[in-house]
């Protein structure tokens, strides 16, 4: 695909999506915007926003996580599953942060790589939504689908999606195009069902045509 065409369908899909802000979660620092991130991996965004206040209550910063028992951050993120792993992750996120950022979320794309649980994604979203730098494409499960089913990438691979992202929007749209693309995927592109008939870009779309349909992207 080229430029002018993938502009075309984030012009389209804009216009259905106007928005203010370009994320779900609701937090009020970069602290809170890592730890939620972070947690958001294979649950909803509603789940995440309603475990939070009680985990950001009882733990309002990196040094007050860093000091945290486990079982005690296990049992407040529940909810959002993988409670082991993901407790693990952002203690030990914090504790990074403490000991070598000062305290402060670092706001460049390979120290915040070092963070335990965070790849391209997480720092991306990070990143846009924290610090309003456009490093990368975040890459999450829709993100990936819709890519691959419209036609903005070939590949399979994340890494290789968010490279092909960037090739074909300026650097001003890369934390734009995930929100939209998110939106679309939630609201009209579902993963087993997309309702193509009132799909604003399906003559744009690999997907509308009927040779795509038959290789089932």
């Amino acid at each position: 695909m080229d430029s002018k065409t993938a502009l075309l369908i984030y012009s389209r899909l804009l216009s259905i999506y106007p928005h203010t802000e370009t994320h779900f979660l609701t937090f009020s620092n970069p602290y809170e915007c890592l730890v939620m991130t972070i947690l958001s991996a294979q649950t909803t965004d509603l789940t995440v926003n309603r475990v939070a206040p009680l985990l950001f209550e009882r733990y309002p910063s990196p040094e007050a996580l860093a000091l945290a028992e486990p079982e005690g951050v296990e049992e407040i993120i529940r909810p959002t599953g993988f409670y082991h792993t993901k407790a693990r992750h952002i203690i030990g996120s914090a504790l990074m942060i403490v000991e070598h950022f000062s305290g402060l979320v670092p706001n460049r794309m390979e120290e915040l790589l070092t963070l335990p649980g965070v790849g391209r994604k997480t720092a991306n979203i990070v990143l846009h939504h924290s610090f309003r730098v456009n490093a990368g494409v975040a890459v999450d499960t829709h993100v990936r689908r819709l890519s691959q089913r419209i036609g903005l990438s070939l590949s399979r691979d994340p890494n290789q999606i968010e490279q092909d992202l960037i090739r074909l929007y300026p650097q001003a749209l890369w934390g734009e195009i995930t929100y939209v693309l998110i939106r679309h995927g939630r609201e009209v592109c579902d993963a087993r069902r997309p309702a193509c008939d009132i799909c604003i870009i399906r003559d744009l779309c690999d997907y509308g045509t009927s040779e795509a349909r038959e290789k089932k992207i």
